[in-house]
């Protein structure tokens, strides 16, 4: 970190501590209680929640943290970090990683507009989000009269800026885009900030707190457009099956017509869907019509969430087709089909609706048939058009017979694995944990076992990015705080308030395994991440006193990553590159202000053969020396590094996608599923497909030679980040975690 101007005048202030000696325990094991017979002066604004800490808490290196000025302890103020410090960094070129990939990445996905129509740079994106983050600490502690220390917040927050600044953690997608932004600052949708979601339709028929059938539909539409991942089950036709319930004519002689106009906004397009899907399920002997003239025409902006409106046929065409699948089954319980078709339906309706892509994993039970054939096409034809907007697994069970669905998995790699008995009674494999006994799913990347409705915050961090384990320690508390902080927010859904108020549950995933591995070996991965899981409990336990909140139910996970492991020049969760040396193709809008700078710079620029609007960079990656390729780690060492992970880091569930080779590894499968069934909670299979070369491949492996030819033409002083873009179109939110095996 930096020294801010302010120093001087600051290292007065009797807020201030000893700065001589680097405490790396800021949480340490004993702390005193927040309030005991004398502590009624803990509710004045002075006093800080986290004061009643010792000292060590506020102990500071002086290469690592400015000290705050005394503008900015004053606690009568809304909380943001000190200017001179935020200022201190403008001119500091970011680490982003892959000769500049990671940072045409962020242009594109993260760097908001700000009010005087320019686009955020990095510096001023970390400081939107970390001054929403502490915006929201201070929040919580006012309204619960907590009391609220402002030079502490600020050393906190300072220190989260940096650590994020520098790649050692970032926070979700989610919340580089969202966190700080109008989307949570004034409209205060705080769902936005998390990944991923589960719901069960094991429940929908039992009208609890006068819920709809159409309930669990309903959420995973309004969770999609808000951009959140969501899995679900297939459990409610089982229960339509056992009680007899029928799906209802709402054509019927005595069914009465009701016209609904569909309000031009997220609710209206989720209201009128859960209208339609309840005149069917919940016999109310009502037949909808729908004014769609409200409904916005397509080619305008959308507020907040970037992009531009896509009209109202997706939406007429998903109200279409939820008739049609559910006229087939009046007079008969809802079947499996039926209940995968319209989640898969809705999913393909917000991907036209242009939030560009969605993401969703089906659940069912692996000696189902009906389940099984799902994307058989042959058997399903008219599945076709909208299956693929769903990942499949199946909840399989330990000791199960795995040789009909590895047969399948060694076609087209589905479906994938949830082992449940395992989720509820372990947190990292083999530690038995009795405190999440409830979960009833995962989400699409499959690395967050859930429970119904639950929600949850993912942040990653980068151990290979850190000198030494105690460097890592101490973003772990950067990066906790912030997923932490993530709990503390509502959201709009009663439902999902009441798990993870309960839970609190936080996935601090790990990017770049593949580049630690080769750097320092795999027992040094070993011997960190089982150290760093201990020193996770440790500060989750006193973030949790500091907020007056339960400790996270679990606490860790391995996410796949995506775009937030290209900002950091990362390998995603715990996967191999296809190759160490690669050309990454991004589209950049013609529009865009970096264009001529990229190309100042020395990179490679073509028209989009596909988007007449866009142009397509090249920029050549080296995942790093000795980094192996895919085709070099074979499908065994992909199973047995998921299950080091889920054995010494994880307590949630490790996202991992093995790659095998479909003749070689194929009838290894079943093999391989015998064996890990007792090691992960959850997996899923890709097999190895040459689909042959076509034009502005987004990836394509390459030889040393080619890399370092097109690497010599990138300038080294290329000044990108200083360049303002003053393009008026926003940031395209992110989905999910972005990894293509589990977005659309």
């Amino acid at each position: 970190m930096r020294i801010t101007s302010a120093l001087r005048a600051a290292i007065k202030g009797q807020h201030l501590v000893s700065r001589t000696k680097v405490n790396h325990n800021v949480f340490p094991q004993h702390t005193k209680p927040y309030y005991n017979n004398h502590s009624i002066h803990a509710f004045h604004r002075t006093r800080s929640y986290s004061a009643m800490l010792p000292s060590s808490i506020h102990i500071l290196d002086p290469t690592m943290s400015s000290v705050p000025n005394q503008s900015s302890c004053r606690n009568t103020e809304s909380f943001s970090l000190d200017p001179d410090f935020v200022a201190s960094y403008a001119e500091t070129k970011p680490p982003f990683g892959f000769n500049g990939l990671g940072e045409i990445v962020y242009r594109r996905t993260y760097s908001r507009l700000k009010v005087d129509g320019t686009r955020e740079q990095w510096f001023e994106t970390i400081e939107r989000v970390v001054n929403g983050t502490f915006c929201r600490q201070q929040e919580w502690a006012d309204r619960n009269m907590l009391g609220w220390d402002a030079c502490d917040a600020q050393r906190k927050a300072q220190t989260m800026y940096d650590k994020i600044f520098t790649m050692k953690f970032l926070p979700p997608g989610r919340g580089l885009w969202a966190m700080g932004s109008p989307l949570t600052e004034e409209r205060r949708l705080f769902a936005a900030l998390n990944n991923c979601a589960f719901v069960s339709t094991s429940k929908m028929w039992d009208n609890i707190d006068g819920a709809r059938p159409s309930k669990p539909f309903v959420f995973l539409m309004d969770a999609a457009m808000l951009g959140v991942g969501v899995g679900f089950d297939t459990r409610g036709a089982q229960a339509a099956h056992a009680q007899n319930i029928l799906v209802g004519n709402p054509h019927s002689a005595h069914a009465r017509t009701v016209t609904f106009t569909v309000p031009d906004s997220r609710e209206g397009w989720v209201e009128s869907t859960g209208l339609l899907i309840d005149s069917y399920l919940a016999y109310e002997h009502v037949n909808y019509e729908f004014d769609y003239s409200q409904v916005r025409a397509a080619g305008l902006p959308i507020k907040g969430f970037g992009g531009v409106t896509s009209g109202p046929e997706p939406l007429r065409e998903l109200h279409q087709l939820i008739r049609h699948a559910l006229d087939k089954h009046i007079g008969q319980p809802l079947s499996v089909t039926a209940i995968v078709d319209l989640m898969n339906l809705i999913g393909k309706c917000v991907v036209s609706g242009n939030v560009r892509r969605t993401a969703e994993i089906a659940f069912g039970d692996p000696h189902d048939p009906e389940y099984i054939d799902l994307k058989n096409y042959d058997v399903n034809p008219h599945r076709a058009a909208f299956g693929w907007t769903s990942n499949n697994s199946v909840f399989a069970t330990v000791g199960m017979d795995y040789s009909d669905v590895s047969r399948r998995v060694q076609k087209n790699g589905e479906p994938g694995f949830q082992w449940m008995e395992n989720a509820r009674r372990y947190g990292r494999m083999g530690e038995e944990n009795t405190r999440d006994t409830r979960v009833e799913g995962a989400n699409p990347c499959n690395e967050q076992c859930l429970e119904s409705y639950e929600l949850c915050c993912l942040v990653e961090t980068f151990p290979a990015n850190h000198d030494s384990l105690d460097d890592y320690f101490e973003t772990l508390e950067s990066a906790l705080l912030y997923a932490k902080t993530v709990t503390l927010l509502p959201t709009h859904w009663p439902e999902t308030n009441r798990v993870m108020l309960r839970n609190r549950r936080i996935g601090t995933s790990v990017s770049g395994v593949a580049q630690f591995i080769t750097r320092h070996g795999l027992n040094e991965l070993r011997t960190w991440l089982d150290a760093a899981y201990a020193r996770v409990q440790e500060i989750d336990s006193h973030i949790s006193e500091l907020f007056c909140v339960p400790k996270s139910v679990k606490t860790t996970s391995v996410k796949p990553s995506g775009t937030v492991s290209l900002l950091a020049g990362a390998t995603p969760g715990m996967h191999y590159p296809e190759s160490r040396f690669c050309i990454r193709r991004v589209r950049v809008s013609k529009n865009s202000d970096i264009l001529p700078a990229l190309e100042e710079a020395g990179y490679f620029i073509e028209d989009d053969v596909v988007d007449k609007s866009s142009m397509v960079v090249e920029i050549p990656v080296d995942h790093g020396e000795g980094v192996r390729g895919l085709r070099d780690v074979s499908m065994w060492e992909q199973l047995a590094l998921a299950a080091l992970l889920q054995k010494y880091w994880s307590d949630n569930q490790v996202s991992c996608t093995i790659t095998f080779d479909p003749a070689s590894e194929g009838p290894q499968l079943n093999n391989a599923l015998d064996y890990y069934q007792y090691q992960l909670k959850g997996v899923s299979f890709l097999p190895r497909i040459d689909y042959g070369a076509y034009p502005q491949m987004p990836y394509e492996a390459i030889d040393e030679a080619t890399y370092n030819k097109m690497a010599r033409n990138i300038k080294s002083e290329s000044q990108l980040h200083l360049v303002r873009d003053s393009e008026k179109k926003d940031a395209e939110a992110e989905r999910f975690c972005t990894n293509d095996s589990c977005t659309i």
